[in-house]
Parts: C-alpha cells; sequence; structure tokens
C-alpha cells in the first residue's frame, strides 16, 4: 500500500477539489438562479481536473521514482490513481446530491421539463437523480482520468535510460 500513497493522497484531493468545486456552483447560483449555464460552466472543472492529475504524476515521478519514470509507470499510476477517484465518486456525489446541494435535482428536473428537453417530469426524473450521476461519475472519472494519463504521459515520461548504461 507504500506503494500507492500517492495515488490515494490525489485522489482525496481530486475529491475534496470536486466538492469545493459544487459548493462554488451552488454559491454562484448555478444549481438554481443560474441553472440553464449549469450545463456549460461545469465542464470548467476540466481544468483543475487536468492540473491536479499531472500534479500527482509529477508527485510520483519525483518522489517515488526518483525522476525517472517511463511512459508505462506514469500510465500504471494514473489509471490506479483514476480507478481510486472512480471509486469514490459515488460517495462525493452523495455528499454534493444529499448535503451541498439537495435542491439541484428538483431544479433542473423542473427546468429541463420547461425548456423542453424532456417531455414529461418522469422522463427527466429518469435522468437526473443520485443514481444515474453515481454511474455517470464513475464512467466518466475513470475513462477521463486514463485519457488525461495517457496524454499527459507522453509530456511527462522521461526521455533518459533508465538503469546503468551499456
Amino acid at each position: 500500500m507504500k506503494n500507492l500513497s500517492i495515488e490515494f493522497k490525489w485522489a482525496l484531493i481530486f475529491s475534496v477539489a470536486g466538492l469545493i468545486w459544487m459548493l462554488l456552483e451552488k454559491w454562484s447560483g448555478l444549481h438554481d438562479t443560474y441553472i440553464d449555464y449549469h450545463l456549460y460552466l461545469t465542464n470548467l472543472f476540466a481544468i483543475p481536473a487536468i492540473w491536479m492529475m499531472v500534479l500527482a504524476l509529477k508527485d510520483k515521478k519525483n518522489n517515488f521514482y526518483k525522476g525517472q519514470m517511463t511512459y508505462t509507470q506514469g500510465l500504471i499510476s494514473g489509471i490506479i490513481l483514476s480507478v481510486i477517484i472512480a471509486l469514490l465518486s459515488p460517495l462525493t456525489q452523495w455528499i454534493t446530491s444529499y448535503i451541498i446541494t439537495p435542491e439541484y435535482f428538483p431544479n433542473v428536473i423542473k427546468r429541463s421539463v420547461e425548456l423542453g428537453y424532456y417531455k414529461t417530469t418522469a422522463a427527466a426524473q429518469a435522468n437526473f437523480n443520485y443514481k444515474n450521476y453515481a454511474i455517470q461519475g464513475m464512467l466518466g472519472a475513470l475513462v477521463m482520468g486514463i485519457v488525461t494519463v495517457a496524454i499527459a504521459m507522453l509530456f511527462l515520461r522521461s526521455r533518459k535510460p533508465i538503469g546503468p548504461a551499456s
């Protein structure tokens, strides 16, 4: 488990940052007054998310691999990090849905029906609910994490040979 301490540390940092982002969304009115903009502005979380993944990989490279990390080593570390974040995401979604902003689902359901995205409240409720968001969050964290890491490691991998020179 010591080998994974950096991944666990960054998964917790990532999860707390996600909760802080949800608080900022709520406080800025994106879960009620300005809910029409939520769909677009929530995606801005990709910026700090990518930044945190890069910082996690740099941490692993510098403090575990002593500055020399191959693409494969970084990819494995990033996949593990993505899995941990994905496993934590139902908890962070629960905290978001039931503690931070319990009014979000009723608000987005009502507004999506008003705008005609869904014909009925029942159809909107089938999409906007904790279970659906928890599943989407897990899958999204896993897929986006792996894609981010695969790209980031192109830039972060060590280019010097590892091991003694022949």
